[in-house]
């Protein structure tokens, strides 16, 4: 039986950057690796390595214009989401306060 390698993902030094943006803006790392659709284990070694500042990807292909707002967009949906998440539990907790 042959063992079947799993490719590695690759990700962009920018969608790096803003998804450590995101972590040290506020979020949490699970949650914003889980919108992202990346292993929170990723995410949290790339903090650790930007605190170092050893976060860089010397072969990185160049990031086309569509890429960075898809990047861009993907962040700020993120983040509103967490704000709506945010709004429907006080939206129920002060729901049920008033009854």
């Amino acid at each position: 039986m042959k063992a079947e390698r799993v490719r590695r993902a690759s990700y962009t030094l920018e969608y790096k950057l803003e998804a450590v943006r995101l972590v040290q803006g506020g979020q949490s790392c699970a949650a914003t690796a889980k919108v992202l659709g990346i292993p929170s284990q990723t995410l949290e070694n790339w903090v650790r390595q930007a605190v170092k500042g050893q976060l860089a990807d010397a072969g990185a292909k160049p990031v086309s214009a569509e890429q960075m707002e898809l990047t861009r967009l993907r962040a700020e949906l993120a983040r509103v989401k967490l704000e709506r998440d945010i709004l429907k539990k006080a939206t129920a907790y002060f729901a049920r306060e008033s009854v």
